[in-house]
């Protein structure tokens, strides 16, 4: 119940920290970002990183808070597409498998990030963060005469129903927990570049719709119709594939381990309000750091 809680109001709490960000008179301790990159999954029709036929990108937007000068809140909002299908898989028995998904990714995060190095006074430091995120998947595919389907109404796997007490349904909107880091660089006073990869822990196996065992297809179809028999099992479809679907003792997931997704890309914030314009202070293009940089309340980072 109170993880339910958290998921329903993680939107208006992250944009809660945001508008608070926005409308406090300390402009000089806020920065806005935008973020742009790769995403990519892992989980049951992956299991390689950043693999080349599926992956895809990732956008956001972000506004960051300065607590001291290497510490930071952050809230952002972040849109991608991951997915994953078994015909580009070099495992012979995978590509017979022949499941495939995608599905877009809506997130809302606050974290925050610790810095090594203060970039008031270095032209570049690593930073690590990690908090609590919340996002809206719907895992589809494309059947056999390429229409667009949505798999979790079919319960491929016998989620929710009788005779599986097992097999619940899945939320399509949860909690993740996102972590990871990188290096960000000072271009000036203001402006600041970074390259970081970011993880997100989650607490489902059904990013994919894939995780347990084949159900018995006469149940399915008792229950949701010859659709969800043809979406839940599609060895039938290639050569060389059973055109039998298996029983329901096959192994059609792993349940062991969650999915996860995960980003990697270049973050871009701009300080806002600051009186001396990003003039000041020595950058990556201005020969190195110190040299009479500002810190966030505008005085220089080391005085002498």
């Amino acid at each position: 119940m109170c993880i339910r809680v958290s998921i329903q109001h993680m939107k208006q709490y992250t944009l809660a920290i945001i508008f608070s960000i926005l409308s406090t008179s300390a402009f000089t301790q806020v920065h806005i970002g935008v973020f742009g990159g790769l995403s990519a999954y892992n989980g049951d029709l992956v299991d390689k990183i950043f693999p080349k036929k599926v992956t895809n990108g990732a956008i956001g937007i972000t506004v960051n808070y300065e607590l001291a000068d290497q510490i930071m809140l952050r809230g952002g909002f972040t849109y991608s597409v991951v997915g994953g299908a078994d015909r580009f898989s070099s495992k012979p028995l995978l590509v017979l498998r022949n499941l495939a998904f995608e599905t877009s990714i809506v997130e809302f995060s606050a974290v925050g990030e610790y810095y090594l190095f203060n970039l008031y006074d270095r032209p570049y430091s690593p930073y690590a963060f990690a908090g609590l995120a919340v996002y809206h998947f719907n895992p589809y595919a494309f059947d056999a005469n390429h229409n667009k389907t949505y798999l979790k109404p079919l319960s491929t796997e016998g989620q929710g129903i009788a005779g599986y007490p097992d097999r619940k349904p899945y939320s399509l909107t949860q909690a993740a927990i996102p972590f990871g880091g990188g290096i960000k660089f000072s271009v000036t006073d203001n402006l600041r570049i970074g390259i970081e990869m970011g993880f997100r822990k989650l607490f489902t196996d059904y990013l994919d719709d894939v995780s347990k065992n084949y159900i018995d297809p006469s149940d399915l179809l008792a229950a949701r119709g010859q659709q969800a028999v043809d979406m839940s099992y599609r060895g039938d479809e290639v050569p060389g594939g059973n055109p039998s679907y298996p029983p329901k003792i096959d192994q059609r997931g792993n349940p062991a381990n969650n999915d996860f997704y995960y980003f990697t890309g270049i973050h871009l914030t701009y300080r806002i309000g600051s009186s001396d314009g990003g003039s000041g202070g020595g950058g990556i293009f201005r020969g190195g750091g110190g040299g009479g940089r500002k810190s966030r309340t505008g005085c220089p980072a080391n005085p002498m």
